[in-house]
């Protein structure tokens, strides 16, 4: 995928059209990649189920909902606060249609017999039919996902003592130490070809070692998820069958109400295995996981076919979990959400850093400027070295003083972008009832409804302004920001 994407961005083309483009990339590689399309001066198209990538580089969101298609300024956080705000909004503007129907309905059906009400019951007949019902956008529901009872282990959850593990001549561990405490909930992160999964599958108990010892503490039963239990699932079976098998015991009321929480309702459960799409496989495989009462869940990539409200369940669901959960991702938003503690492989070596994914990240840049400003420069090529370790230091000061700086910029502006929308259906709902001829009953309504018509454009107008003012300061900042990190001697 590296090699793939350094071919395309030699090319320098004025449009990149990137499908997943991080799937497959350590997080390393996506950081870099990242940065580089922050700086890139083409156009850039992107579909991905990676949050984290969407923040960091999105400017636009074009969302396609039953409703219609949306094109949102801002990220996919911005997209997010400002969707939930819609849905409110809409709500709201839903019910208070939903009155105003039953109301007129009210009317027709007291006054339907009489005939001096009749040309009035037919205007507002005609009235109903020409209504638009406010449609509700789609939104990912929050699950409560009830695992069952997990028996409870010792405090020393699993141990590894002096593991050697090589294939063939390449050597990945020599002398491998690790326990896992109860509660913890590890992620596992490293470049590519670190050792994450084997070590993962040594946990787990399903690959060999060379030497030393593996413990399983006291009461522990381990879950384990990888990607080649999607090929396990038989395809002659319905979804549901499929967890009736590892849950005999539950009845299929409790069985529907999981895979409701794993987006299959209704007629879903009875779908055959071999007509699911690879993303619907992968939450057959996980329910069924999360099923069995496991007090050590051990996941390797479990958001790879997963798109993003798939993704946002599978959060949930490891955050109602009271186990000890050890997983690999390169999905930065569920390591930031689940994880506190990360657990670093580099050349055999493991490093624990103790905290979320950005505590990881402030750890690591901390533990390693002591070292830089404390190697002595002897010689031409160590003097390079040090030049360059200086420049990162450098890089990484201006880096955190330009998202220090332009912090309240970006907040606003992200505001803005959730305001914008709600204020353009309220203005939309008062033009809808200055266009209505029963509106003009009521005087008083009449000139409420024009004054807040007026309001809403000036407020629209006002904060488009200052949208534009802000994204062309944030752009300067950013510009100014690559200037001095291009600089020499900057």
């Amino acid at each position: 995928m590296r090699v793939e994407l350094a071919k395309l961005l030699l090319l320098r083309p004025d449009v990149l059209l990137l499908d997943e483009p991080t799937n497959h990339l350590d997080l390393d590689a996506c950081i870099w990649f990242e940065r580089y399309l922050e700086g890139y001066g083409g156009a850039v198209l992107v579909t991905s189920h990676d949050r984290a990538f969407l923040n960091r580089v999105a400017t636009r969101v074009l969302a396609f909902e039953p409703t219609g298609v949306i094109l949102h300024r801002g990220n996919y956080d911005s997209f997010m606060l400002a969707r939930e705000k819609e849905i409110t909004a809409r709500q709201a503007a839903a019910e208070r249609q939903e009155r105003e129907i039953k109301r007129q309905q009210r009317f027709i059906d007291r006054f339907r017999a009489k005939n001096t009400k009749a040309s009035q019951v037919q205007s507002r007949i005609k009235q109903l039919e020409k209504v638009e019902r406010i449609a509700m956008p789609r939104a990912t529901r929050k699950i409560h996902f009830s695992f069952p009872r997990q028996p409870r282990g010792g405090r020393d959850i699993i141990t590894l003592k002096h593991v050697f593990k090589a294939y063939d001549d390449n050597v990945v561990y020599r002398d491998l130490n690790l326990v896992l405490n109860r509660g913890d909930r590890v992620a596992l992160v490293g470049a590519n070809g670190a050792g994450k999964t084997t070590l993962l599958r040594i946990l787990a108990g399903v690959l060999p070692f060379e030497g030393g010892e593996r413990e399983l503490g006291y009461n522990v039963t381990t879950g384990y998820y990888a990607q080649y239990q999607l090929e396990l699932l038989k395809e002659e079976n319905d979804v549901l069958t499929e967890l009736q098998q590892v849950a005999p015991e539950e009845p299929e009321e409790r069985l529907r109400q999981i895979l409701g929480a794993f987006l299959f309702s209704g007629d879903d459960v009875r779908k055959k295995i071999g007509v699911l799409s690879g993303g619907e496989k992968a939450r057959v495989a996980l329910a069924k996981m999360l099923t069995q009462p496991a007090n050590l869940l051990l996941m390797d990539e479990p958001t790879n076919h997963l798109d993003i409200p798939s993704r946002e369940v599978l959060t949930d669901a490891l955050e109602a979990y009271r186990g000890t959960v050890c997983f690999i991702t390169h999905d930065r938003t569920l390591i930031q959400q689940i994880a506190n503690k990360i657990i670093e492989i580099k050349d055999g070596e493991l490093q624990i850093y103790y905290g979320n994914y950005e505590s990881y990240l402030y750890q690591k840049e901390a533990s390693l400027r002591p070292k830089q400003e404390a190697t002595p420069v002897s010689g031409s090529g160590s003097k390079q070295a040090g030049q360059q370790r200086q420049q990162k230091l450098v890089e990484a000061e201006l880096r955190n003083r330009y998202y220090r700086e332009s912090a309240h910029i970006r907040r606003r502006i992200a505001e803005i972008e959730a305001e914008l929308p709600r204020l353009e259906i309220r203005l939309k709902e008062t033009e809808s009832l200055m266009a209505n001829q029963e509106h003009y009953r009521d005087s008083s309504r009449v000139v409420e409804n024009i004054e807040q018509h007026r309001k809403l454009k000036e407020d629209i107008r006002l904060l488009t302004g200052e949208w534009e003012r802000l994204s062309g300061e944030a752009e300067q900042m950013k510009r100014e920001f690559d200037q001095a990190g291009d600089s020499p001697g900057k």
